[in-house]
């Protein structure tokens, strides 16, 4: 047997084993028994069918409550084996369970689950009836202390019902978070406890009890889990001579696109092809152990699968520190390409060689000149690593980075990850000192444990912004697809990035965003306390709608405040937050008011800056004024710069000396709100 569901009675023993309340029960196979046992545990009563073969008791007719009578009791006992002889007839039926019926309290649920990724998983929130209507739950990946319990009970959307909601009385809290922590310590200790919730368990005044629970065993579990090797030199990433395989001069091919872009590559370059004795201007060998050098660092292998473990012996023979193995048709394909591509990987640890891919785009490190891809030009060095698991969404980024002014680090498309995977990436963009943000775009991690461990580490030292597909049904359907894996419980990966100090984003434009707020030497808001400064009233009003929605903190100004403004002012000024210049602001009246922040720092944690384009006021003298008045505090400034091509030299302006500036006014705020969300847990709509 490798997986049963425990009985209600032994789903009580196992909650009472670990000091989980329960009700009073007794087992009965006769409707004599049934009217002794209710009157023993005290009316009212409610009894349930027990069969393995009957999962849904109240479908089948299988449950009966508010039971006052010895007398009702054993009727009870023979109408429930009656209803479920006619919903199964080969149901097996070990008897009827009478219990004592709990009292109406709150109804909660507790629940669990084995992630196969993450491993085992607790949820707390609404349960009962509710649970599926109102889906006011929270989740935390064990183990959790007694901190994180608090907070994932306050976490709910309902918690004032916990507190007492519109004059009812508080509802027992250390009872629950007790209960809360003895379930976590049964699902830890119980290894083959794959899944339960408990459902309702009914919070008093004083006390609580768990009225019903569904918990299933298993003792196959199995967790996706990865073989790790020693991590990557650093240097494996700074190739001094690069070999193609598949070098081609036809443009149609794959081996062409490779080769060109790596024709600017400072290095050493040497293709590879049977056929021809030069390609695009430059000697070609037959195979890699033709070429006369001693060391090849890496090679960028494009010849069909079938080839791939040939190739990759050569490779080896001639002492490849990395294979960039852009090829596919491997796990991700069939079957016979898992065997292929576990056959290539075999033969790469025999000789030493780290694999990149298959089945990916390519690595590409712009601040040495190296790209390994097939993009349609290469991106420009920056300070932003990107790690992806698709080389479609590679390709686009580089596209769209050339015209943003955006630079790279470090790019790579990491394919099937039969090798080097996440952690391997995530160390070297942690050791590259070029390097100042993280971005990932994640389908699936194998082994979700070490990737936590190894991020909490790279995020307390470069900050580290997340993508996830998958968050539908469908979208993870298509991502197991496209990587030849599953992509895991969304939720789970949203709980373990929180968990690991990774933002979490919804889109490629916001993840870039935050990674330029983030790139920032000030980095993260000190607070949720922010100013608003604008010389536009509808904007200001906008703002005030978009900081409510994305959880930031309006501060009100203090009189004193308002005083001093008043001096330099117009007389018609709103004297509020936010501070609207209006229309006809000078350069004059936005330095003065920044001069006013800056000397009243204390009272906020960042300011927002907006602007639009018009006549009286440029884009450049704006800009000019937020780079002053970024120097004279320590606090966040995050300016957008609203209109089209008439504010691109005041944004030029800012993104040269390391401050980001948004374009859109919904944006600006949704990125503050995701960062808020991650460092302060703050709810708010549209943001989570």
């Amino acid at each position: 047997m490798t997986e049963w569901m425990l009985s209600e009675s032994e789903g009580y023993d196992l909650l009472s084993k670990y000091g989980i309340p329960t009700p009073k029960y007794r087992i009965v196979t006769r409707a004599e028994d049934a009217g002794s046992a209710a009157e023993a545990i005290g009316f009212p009563v409610v009894m349930k069918i027990i069969s393995p073969d009957i999962v849904h008791k109240s479908d089948a007719g299988g449950v009966i409550v508010g039971i006052g009578t010895k007398e009702s009791a054993q009727s009870a006992f023979n109408q429930i084996v009656a209803n479920a002889r006619a919903y199964n007839q080969n149901a097996d039926i070990h008897g009827v369970i009478v219990e004592n019926q709990a009292a109406p309290g709150l109804e909660l649920i507790i629940g669990g689950k084995t992630d196969p990724t993450f491993g085992k998983v607790i949820t707390f929130g609404i349960g009962g009836t509710l649970v599926e209507l109102m889906k006011d739950v929270t989740l935390r990946i064990l183990p959790i202390d007694e901190d994180e319990i608090r907070k994932m009970v306050t976490d709910i959307d309902s918690y004032p019902l916990i507190t007492g909601y519109r004059g009812s009385k508080p509802k027992d809290e250390e009872c629950l978070i007790q209960i809360i922590k003895n379930v976590c310590k049964m699902f830890e200790d119980q290894k083959d406890l794959r899944e339960f919730d408990i459902n309702p368990i009914r919070l008093y005044d004083s006390g609580a009890c768990a009225v019903d629970a569904r918990i299933i065993m298993d003792n196959d579990i199995h967790l996706l889990d990865v073989v790790e090797l020693e991590p990557i030199p650093p240097e494996y990433f700074k190739p001094k001579s690069v070999a193609v395989i598949g070098a081609s001069d036809d443009k149609n091919k794959m081996g062409y696109a490779v080769m060109h872009n790596l024709l600017h590559f400072p290095g050493k370059v040497y293709p590879i092809n049977n056929k021809r004795d030069t390609i695009q201007g430059l000697k070609a060998y037959p195979t890699v152990l033709d070429i006369p050098d001693d060391e090849i660092d890496l090679a960028v292998i494009t010849v069909p699968a079938r080839h791939v473990p040939g190739v990759m012996e050569e490779c080896g023979k001639k002492g490849v520190k990395i294979a960039v193995v852009i090829t596919a048709g491997f796990k991700e394909m069939s079957e016979e390409g898992r065997m292929l591509e576990e056959r290539i990987v075999e033969i790469a640890h025999r000789y030493g060689t780290r694999i990149v891919g298959p089945n990916c785009l390519g690595l590409i490190i712009p601040p040495i000149g190296l790209d390994t891809t097939y993009v349609a030009q290469s991106p420009n060095p920056g300070n932003i690593a990107f790690i992806s698991q698709s080389g479609a969404i590679v390709n686009t980024v580089v596209d769209w980075s050339l015209t943003k002014d955006i630079g790279f680090s470090f790019v790579v498309s990491v394919g099937n990850q039969a090798d080097l995977n996440f952690f391997d990436y995530l160390r070297a963009a942690a050791a590259d000192p070029e390097t100042k943000v993280i971005i990932m775009y994640i389908e699936q991690i194998k082994n979700g444990k070490a990737f936590m461990e190894i991020v909490s580490e790279v995020s307390r030292h470069k900050p580290v912004v997340a993508l996830k597909a998958g968050s539908s049904a469908r979208g993870q359907a298509a991502a197991a697809s496209h990587t030849g894996s599953l992509s895991g419980s969304y939720d789970v990966y949203v709980e373990a990035f929180r968990k690991s100090g990774v933002l979490l984003v919804h889109t490629l434009t916001g993840a870039f965003l935050a990674a330029e707020m983030l790139s920032h030497p000030k980095r993260y808001p000190k607070g949720r306390r922010a100013i608003v400064v604008t010389n536009a009233g509808g904007f200001a009003v906008l703002s005030s709608d978009y900081t409510e929605r994305y959880g930031i903190k309006m501060i009100d100004l203090p009189d004193y405040l308002v005083k001093e403004m008043d001096s330099f002012l117009p007389e018609f000024w709103n004297r509020g937050n936010p501070i609207d210049l209006l229309g006809d602001a000078t350069e004059a009246r936005f330095e003065k008011t920044f001069e006013v922040l800056a000397k009243n720092d204390a009272l906020w944690d960042m300011c927002f800056i907006v602007g639009f384009p018009n006549n009286i006021l440029s884009s450049e003298q704006l800009a000019n004024q937020i780079l002053k008045f970024s120097k004279s505090t320590d606090k966040r400034i995050i300016p957008t710069l609203l209109g089209g091509a008439s504010m691109d030299r005041g944004r030029h302006i800012l993104h040269s000396h390391s401050i980001p500036s948004f374009e859109e006014l919904d944006m600006m705020y949704r990125v503050v709100g995701r960062l808020l969300y991650q460092i302060y847990r703050v709810k708010a709509q549209g943001v989570y």
